[in-house]
């Protein structure tokens, strides 16, 4: 995607609240995070909180959500900006993904013990970033060769619902072994779709 981000993220109060809100939702998880609490981390006072946040709590505990989902993706963008071409980047993205979703203390520690209170929260921003992700396959598909037929933007919603579904739950693959990811993403997601999708470099 280069220099343009996957979620727009803004550096300002606003940010700055939201990324608070996220350290207190890993440290007191989402029932017990207040909007003081946000504000105590964030170095504000409640007032300003609500002026950015008029709906008050539950307004700030979805849009943190929302916000650290679109910081998790930017992060990847970066990491797989280099790919020399889709298949690379594609099987760069899953390894680099999933590890950091396992990786996440905050996400981790909240799917632990709250998990009926976070899975709401997600999918309320699944749509957004389902659409933005596609969006950035459907732009890279633009310089690959497709199978004759293939409409990118098509295969792009595909791969991109495929992708996050993986991300989350590698299924019967090992997304830790890169090697096993080689022939997932050259071998099925991407049969059908490329004219050549064994070629480019391995990742």
């Amino acid at each position: 995607m280069g220099a343009r981000n996957v979620m727009r993220v803004t550096d300002d109060a606003r940010s700055r609240i939201l990324a608070a809100t996220v350290v207190c939702l890993g440290r007191y998880g989402i029932a017990k995070t207040t909007v003081d609490d946000a504000a105590r981390e964030a170095g504000v006072a409640r007032a300003t909180v609500y002026r950015h946040f008029a709906d008050g709590r539950e307004q700030l505990i979805a849009e943190a959500i929302t916000w650290a989902v679109a910081q998790f993706f930017n992060d990847l963008a970066e990491a797989v900006a280099d790919a020399p071409d889709f298949p690379t980047l594609l099987e760069r993205a899953l390894v680099h993904a999933h590890r950091a979703v396992d990786q996440h203390e905050v996400l981790q520690k909240v799917l632990e013990t709250e998990p009926e209170r976070l899975l709401p929260q997600l999918t309320r921003s699944a749509p957004l970033v389902q659409a933005a992700v596609s969006g950035y396959f459907a732009e890279r598909l633009e310089s690959e060769v497709l199978c004759p037929g293939v409409d990118a933007e098509q295969a792009a919603d595909w791969l991109s619902r495929m992708g996050l579904s993986f991300i989350i739950s590698g299924g019967m693959w090992d997304l830790t072994d890169p090697v096993e990811v080689r022939r997932l993403v050259r071998e099925e997601l991407l049969v059908g779709i490329l004219a050549d999708p064994s070629g480019g470099s391995a990742g």
